[in-house]
């Protein structure tokens, strides 16, 4: 397994990291702990989730995911063998995100990101969160599928200093070593990198936003932070829920599968979506590749990529999808590609 060193912390990470969204909705404890321990025995190391999770995010399951997680490390004492990494609910600015978290107390300011990681430690039974991530910024911004940006006048937002002064809090009491931020824009990351330098506050280690061969928009701006200024991508949805497996195409519905139970994420359900993704799968079984390795290790293959969030439901698919790490894809392939990125730009952004 691939390890990359995550920013400016010392660690290293494996390229492959274990996305745990699944857990306590879709996947039981004990399904979760049978993927834990896989993933552990093929060199994973890194294990990124949330408070919020499960997704889609519901009152009655939040932070189940977390205690999942906690049991496994109580039942295993592996809480060194992993780089575990969690994420702080943002405001919910739209009806989409959840309000219910924390009793919809969510703006990044001292108090609300110490209750956070306090009832994060709880849950995952340790003592200190490896890698701390906002989940989505303070201020409205256009993510999660959405493409135009409207400046809302007059919003009231937690600067970002004052964010960074909160984290440092964290930071120094010991329940925190390191912070990320995801979801985030070029500008966003600029203010966290030029106040963490011009004030001497910690300094972000990744940025995690959504990347596969379906939404490459984080090459444009965002790439050039993250090899330049040392602060790598943690790829989210590389898959594109699944879609570019192949498995809903001709439109299919399989039992179980995310894009079958929950209507909620029709950004990766579009006709434009489904024709990219035709395109991509026929590419690589023409070349004799199954199709979600393949997209796995082209998100792998990029220089900017600190790791790579896979998520599954079964066994099987985790196999595969770790199996992606040891796959380099041929420069025909790499050519396919970008042609079919040409015709098809980004349509999930």
């Amino acid at each position: 397994m691939d390890m990359r060193p995550l920013g400016r912390t010392g660690l290293n990470v494996s390229v492959i990291a274990l996305g745990t969204m699944t857990w306590g909705e879709q996947n039981t404890e004990a399904e979760a702990h049978a993927q834990l321990n896989l993933a552990l025995d093929a060199g994973i190391n890194f294990v990124d989730t949330a408070e919020m999770y499960p997704v889609p995010p519901m009152a009655p399951t939040q932070g189940r995911t977390e205690t999942y997680i906690g049991t496994w490390l109580k039942q295993t004492g592996r809480r060194n063998d992993i780089v575990l990494a969690t994420k702080a609910t943002g405001p919910s600015r739209t009806a989409a995100r959840p309000s219910h978290v924390r009793g919809g107390q969510l703006s990044f300011t001292k108090e609300n990101l110490t209750e956070a990681v306090n009832q994060s430690l709880r849950r995952l039974q340790t003592d200190h969160i490896d890698l701390y991530q906002l989940h989505w910024p303070d201020r409205s911004l256009n993510i999660f599928g959405q493409r135009s940006y409207v400046h809302p006048q007059g919003e009231d937002t937690v600067e970002i200093e004052v964010t960074l002064r909160a984290l440092e809090e964290l930071i120094k009491a010991g329940k925190v070593r390191h912070i990320g931020v995801s979801n985030e824009s070029p500008w966003g990351l600029s203010r966290f990198l030029c106040l963490a330098e011009q004030h001497g506050l910690p300094r972000v280690a990744s940025i995690q936003n959504a990347y596969s061969l379906v939404n490459r928009h984080f090459e444009n701006g965002l790439s050039e932070f993250a090899l330049h200024d040392d602060v790598g991508l943690l790829a989210y949805s590389p898959l594109a829920f699944g879609v570019l497996s192949g498995k809903y195409l001709n439109g299919q519905k399989p039992a179980g599968a995310r894009l079958t139970l929950f209507e909620r994420f029709s950004r990766y359900n579009s006709p434009a979506v489904t024709e990219a993704a035709e395109a991509y799968v026929a590419l690589f079984r023409a070349h004799g590749l199954d199709p979600a390795e393949a997209s796995l290790a082209f998100v792998n293959s990029r220089d900017f990529v600190t790791a790579n969030i896979i998520g599954a439901t079964t066994l099987d698919q985790l196999r595969s999808n770790i199996a992606s790490a040891s796959l380099v894809l041929p420069p025909e392939v790499l050519e396919g590609i970008e042609a079919i990125q040409a015709r098809h730009p980004n349509p999930a952004c």
